[in-house]
């Protein structure tokens, strides 16, 4: 089963193409505290990187986005990166999930909808 998650899916690692690219091709870069590798292109600028797990580019940390997107050329792996104060650790994105936030009178969440304000006036046509 595991070859054939390998073969069909991109979401859940990567896939045997990206192994056999990474093989011939890649040098490897380093790695993230989520396990998240990251790899460059031996004779050229690509850049890349193989999710440990579920692929979700919204948890790469801060340093390695600016690797990747070519804001920096030095990886963090060779300086010292302290996280500025308004960086916030990686939440995952819970749409769709039972952890999803849910305000109080949705169609999902029992309880009353707060008042309006009164600001607001409806539209109606002329007579």
């Amino acid at each position: 089963m595991s070859f054939l998650v390998q073969i069909f899916t991109w979401w859940n690692g990567a896939t045997i193409g990206t192994r056999f690219f990474t093989w011939r091709k890649g040098v490897r870069i380093g790695e993230d505290e989520a396990g998240n590798v990251y790899y460059s292109e031996r004779s050229g600028p690509r850049r890349w990187v193989i999710y440990d797990g579920y692929a979700d580019a919204s948890c790469i940390p801060p340093e390695w986005h600016h690797w990747l997107h070519y804001t920096t050329d030095t990886p963090p792996t060779e300086i010292e990166y302290s996280p500025r104060d308004w960086e916030k650790p990686h939440q995952p994105n819970m749409t769709g999930t039972p952890k999803a936030w849910r305000p109080g009178g949705s169609t999902l969440n029992p309880g009353q909808r707060p008042q309006a304000t009164g600001d607001y006036d409806a539209w109606t046509p002329p007579n």
